[in-house]
């Protein structure tokens, strides 16, 4: 068992590698590429350690798995900031399992638990050729895109496949498959992705109006009392291990100017990124809708031109394939294995349909 956890953990090492190489290669900064080469280095160091760990020859280094080859089709089409959040990402999630499995064995945390999170940024603030503005820029491009906005356009469309199959399977169930099941299945669709849609928007507009409400009330209170927020700020850089001298100090200089401060302030106060503040919330609207959609139409498409037991089993194998390649792609973030997440992703559709369409038998039997 253990030497399965490491031959996994070296090819973890050697994908990592593989795709720092591939963001070094098309990063247009230059010091951020050396970055990015320095980290490939080091994660192939460790895919070396983790060999002679194990006794295994280096020639016997593994190539990079296929779902890295895959980050980098992704990354060719999409742009590569998503291969750079779906890569830290999976290194919170190798790190949060790391801990997960020292609470229930009761050992020390070691500082490499978490190397694979912090090295990166701790290579930037080291070094000295990468300028703060350059440094903002990165950490906001992996925020912003990335993993997170792979991983909603995954769900997003998981969660139109499968409510939509299930709505169609239960109507199918009522009505034999026959005709009415179309109009159900492109309603559901429908609904599903203007739901989608509504709260995606509220959600971001809302967040958009407090944190501009908040950022206006810092204004105030920079306006109205900057004694008392030149304090806050000295007393934020205090707690932060600075020493009160040369805390009182930056505190004043910032203050010098009203715009800076309001722009540390809102940072370091109320930890808000103003260039967040930028995203559509009707962009994020439609993108939602659409994400929602093609997973929706997916179990409908057979009931165009098909009717009866027909239309429901390609449906059925249709959604069947829809589910599996969704469960796959899942493993981008997880690492776990393509043919077990994908048939675990069928296999938790397929039951959520069944019970719906025999649900939908019930009620039709009832009825009739």
């Amino acid at each position: 068992m253990s030497e399965m956890i490491d031959l996994k953990n070296i090819q973890t090492e050697v994908d990592a590698g593989f795709l720092y190489a591939l963001l070094a290669n098309h990063e247009k900064d230059e010091n951020v590429a050396n970055v990015f080469r320095q980290m490939s280095e080091i994660e192939n160091g460790h895919a070396v350690a983790f060999l002679k760990k194990n006794n295994i020859d280096i020639s016997q280094l593994p190539e990079p798995s296929g779902n890295a080859k895959v980050l980098k089709i992704i990354g060719k089409v999409f742009g590569y900031n998503y291969v750079l959040g779906v890569l830290l990402d999976t290194e919170k999630s190798i790190s949060s399992s790391i801990a997960g499995a020292r609470k229930k064995s009761k050992t020390l945390n070691s500082i490499s638990d978490t190397a694979h999170v912090t090295i990166l940024k701790n290579i930037l603030n080291g070094n000295s050729k990468i300028s703060g503005s350059n440094l903002a820029r990165f950490e906001k491009k992996h925020r912003s895109v990335g993993g997170n906005a792979l991983r909603a356009a995954v769900l997003g469309g998981n969660d139109g496949l499968v409510s939509n199959f299930s709505l169609v399977m239960g109507i199918a169930g009522a009505t034999s498959g026959q005709t009415g099941v179309l109009l159900a299945g492109l309603a559901g669709l429908l609904a599903g992705a203007l739901s989608m849609a509504l709260g995606e928007w509220i959600s971001v507009k809302s967040s958009q109006e407090l944190n501009e409400n908040q950022m206006q009330l810092e204004m105030d209170e920079i306006e109205t009392n900057p004694e008392g927020e030149e304090k806050e700020l000295a007393l934020i850089y205090l707690s932060k291990g600075i020493e009160e001298f040369q805390a009182k100090q930056m505190a004043k200089e910032i203050m010098s100017s009203k715009d800076r401060a309001h722009e540390v302030l809102i940072k370091e106060e109320l930890g808000i990124n103003p260039e967040d503040l930028k995203g559509s919330a009707m962009e994020a609207a439609i993108t939602s809708f659409i994400l929602f959609a093609v997973g929706a139409v997916i179990p409908v498409i057979p009931f165009f031109f098909l009717n009866g037991i027909k239309a429901i089993l390609l449906s059925t194998f249709l959604s069947a394939c829809g589910l599996f390649l969704i469960g796959a792609t899942i493993t981008l973030f997880t690492g776990k294995s393509v043919w077990f997440s994908g048939f675990r992703q069928v296999l938790f559709g397929l039951i959520a349909a069944a019970i719906t369409f025999g649900i939908g038998k019930l009620i039709g039997v009832s009825v009739s």
